[in-house]
């Protein structure tokens, strides 16, 4: 079996190519600051849409961009709560008959046991 060993190489995805003739796509480095006072860069393709936020590599918390740059702020939606989107289904009259028929078959199964 360790005639059959490969010596010297190493298992995984290696490639012995040479970066000989190959093109690499244009980079930008991008720096962000963190509120904790960590400072990082981060390279995107020149192609990129940049972020204005990033995730701190050291903490985790929300970097913003050091050039400045600030991003539109989102227009949240409101929680749609589960009332909500019955009313969106059922009018009050609605809700209020089925609230009849429900107590009634409750009151029903009381009797027969």
């Amino acid at each position: 079996m360790a005639d059959r060993a490969l010596r010297g190489v190493g298992l995984g995805s290696k490639t012995f190519e040479d970066e000989q003739g190959v093109e690499f796509a244009e980079r930008q480095s991008l720096a962000f600051d963190c509120p904790k006072g960590h400072h990082f860069t981060v390279t995107f393709s020149v192609e990129a849409d940049l972020p204005t936020e990033w995730e701190c590599k050291k903490c985790g918390l929300m970097s913003t961009r050091s050039d400045g740059v600030v991003g539109e702020e989102k227009v949240e939606k409101p929680v749609r709560t589960h009332w909500d989107m019955l009313r969106e289904r059922r009018s009050i009259p609605e809700l209020e008959d089925i609230l009849a028929e429900q107590l009634e078959k409750l009151r029903d199964s009381d009797r027969i046991y």
